[in-house]
């Protein structure tokens, strides 16, 4: 193993384990705070540690391995977007009272950690379709964060669920978007030379 490959996996790991965090502590405070947004974050932050596992795994392999350890990561995306939009449309029909203090708070702690995690990956220059999927994931998130701190001085000032519920509708968007864009990458990375 390359002193190279030796740093990826450093970072890939740290992020790794940001990100099992993330996924623990958000979900119980959505579930607490009956939180769509947050929820959504906490799913997306379990789905990005797997991907970041994969890309762990791929990094010192094939290009053809690294390419479908890249389709998984995007397929994940897509139907962690699918799940998101199922909870929205479940807490839509049924009713939620999310607590908005807790969603602002946390987003902002969730936040911090996916700018860390951005900033650990970008420090890995590397065309690896991986790599761009693992950027990619913690670029979403980070975003992601803002729309739930957003959502949450919502539902705190207007009394309402329905800025939690576009939170999360949005955050399955941004997260479809990202699916889509890794899945591209992995096909125009198949076509080029190897």
């Amino acid at each position: 193993m390359t002193a190279e490959v030796a740093s990826h996996k450093r970072i890939l790991r740290q992020v790794l384990l940001w990100n099992l965090g993330l996924f623990s502590g958000l979900g119980v405070a959505g579930w607490m705070a009956d939180s769509s947004a947050l929820l959504a974050n906490a799913l997306d932050n379990g789905s990005d540690a797997a991907v970041y596992l994969l890309s762990y795994i791929a990094i010192d392999r094939r290009p053809a391995w690294k390419r479908g350890a890249a389709s998984v990561s995007g397929v994940m995306l897509l139907l962690f977007a699918a799940a998101v939009m199922a909870d929205v449309v479940r807490r839509w029909l049924y009713g939620a009272e999310p607590l908005g203090p807790v969603m602002m708070v946390l987003a902002l702690v969730a936040a911090a950690i996916n700018m860390w995690c951005l900033v650990l990956l970008r420090r890995i220059r590397s065309d690896d379709v991986n790599m761009k999927a693992a950027e990619t994931f913690s670029l979403n998130d980070f975003i992601s964060n803002g729309g739930v701190i957003v959502a949450g001085g919502l539902v705190l000032w207007l009394g309402t669920s329905w800025p939690d519920l576009v939170a999360g509708a949005l955050i399955a968007a941004v997260a479809f978007k990202g699916g889509i864009e890794i899945l591209k990458s992995v096909r125009e990375d198949r076509q080029s030379p190897e």
